[in-house]
């Protein structure tokens, strides 16, 4: 008989208990937008009434804000940030067709919207702020920037961004072709190959099978109307890199089977920021915190820490728009 999954990563013990143990106080509630209702968590810091600046967290494809992607936003909050997350349009708790991204504007602006309405409220206005993106997330944080004004976010963190498809991933034009010839009737269909995607992003076998087991996980088909647009707007941030002016990290395992190691290495070369940095880890897979051995996720995360702390030092609240 098979063991029933238990209601969260960490097990049975109850959220509030979970999070004073690791030192962070959780909300979660929904956010309207003209888009539909979003699901936005925040973590704040439990022993410090003050905090660093705040940090905008956006998931990857089929994932959620709920699950393992929290150990990123609640090691961020024990370094001194307010983090700020919300599960994309279609994804996790927030309303859309499950995993259908026909229009990556509109899911950018959708989490945008939310994350300025933090971003400029009373406690916050005067900090540091960063958009952090993960995998996909990247993509539609990278969107986020292009959709701001110049001096809106005092740093840019990318952790695997999806900016350059593998050849093994990437949509058949034919395929694509073809159900374009149905005048858009296909776009939502789950109708794509998928070459298994989750078994490419983690390395260690145990966060693997944690990682399986959320319950709000998208495991079906990729939609038609989502590969086509993934593949259009990561062509166009490729042709936009040089409009980035802020600073950055970037990060990337060099053996990241899900989104090109060149993804990175582009944005770096082409960017116009003064600031920008890149880490490249050798043999490292794709998702580099929630998936690694914790030895590998620590290197990761010290370095994220290293860089967002010293850019706070650096830039304090100069960046801020009135």
């Amino acid at each position: 008989m098979q063991s029933e999954t238990p209601p969260n990563f960490w097990g049975y013990m109850p959220p509030e208990e979970y999070y004073t143990s690791q030192g962070v106080r959780n909300t979660h509630s929904y956010f309207e937008t003209p888009n539909g209702k979003i699901f936005t968590q925040s973590f704040l810091p439990l022993d410090r009434p003050d905090v660093k600046g705040t940090v905008y967290m956006s998931h990857g494809y089929g994932s959620d804000t709920g699950w393992l992607f929290q150990k990123i936003c609640i090691s961020f909050t024990t370094w001194g940030y307010a983090v700020f997350a919300a599960d994309l349009l279609g994804h996790g708790r927030s309303d859309g067709l499950r995993c259908y991204l026909g229009d990556m504007e509109k899911v950018a602006a959708t989490s945008l919207s939310y994350f300025r309405h933090v971003r400029r409220s009373e406690p916050y206005k005067d900090l540091p702020a960063f958009l952090f993106g993960e995998s996909m997330g990247g993509l539609a944080t990278m969107l986020m920037y292009f959709q701001s004004e110049p001096d809106e976010w005092t740093g840019l963190m990318f952790s695997a961004p999806l900016f350059v498809i593998p050849e093994n991933m990437k949509p058949s034009k034919v395929r694509l072709f073809l159900y374009g010839m149905l005048f858009g009737i296909a776009d939502t269909w789950a109708a794509m190959p998928d070459n298994k995607m989750v078994g490419k992003a983690i390395k260690d076998p145990e966060k693997l099978k944690i990682i399986a087991s959320n319950p709000r996980r998208y495991t079906g088909p990729p939609r038609v109307g989502t590969m086509r647009e993934i593949a259009r707007v990561c062509q166009y941030i490729q042709d936009n890199f040089s409009k980035v002016k802020a600073p950055f990290l970037t990060v990337h395992g060099t053996a990241d089977g899900v989104t090109c190691p060149t993804s990175s290495q582009l944005l770096y070369e082409k960017a116009s920021s003064a600031d920008k940095s890149l880490k490249m880890y050798d043999g490292m897979y794709h998702s580099l915190i929630q998936g690694e051995p914790d030895e590998n996720a620590d290197i990761v995360l010290k370095d994220m820490r290293e860089w967002i702390d010293e850019r706070v030092e650096r830039y304090g609240s100069k960046h801020i728009t009135p």
